[in-house]
């Protein structure tokens, strides 16, 4: 058996990742301009595709709750 979370887990770690990037995008990231926008902004999205690959391949699709 396996004991993998299900979609609508999934789906809502999804949303809670993507508020938190924009939210660390507009304090940190590239839309803040200049030299340390840009480093942390290409730090944070390497990290936010990390863990929505994470979150994807970690989630059952298939089983509703």
């Amino acid at each position: 058996m396996q004991d993998r979370p299900g979609c609508l887990s999934g789906f809502f770690k999804l949303f809670l990742l993507d508020r938190v990037f924009e939210w660390g995008q507009s304090r940190f990231g590239f839309r803040r301009g200049g030299c340390v926008g840009i480093g942390c902004g290409l730090i944070m999205l390497i990290l936010f595709i990390a863990i929505a690959c994470s979150i994807l391949s970690g989630t059952n699709w298939l089983k509703l709750f």
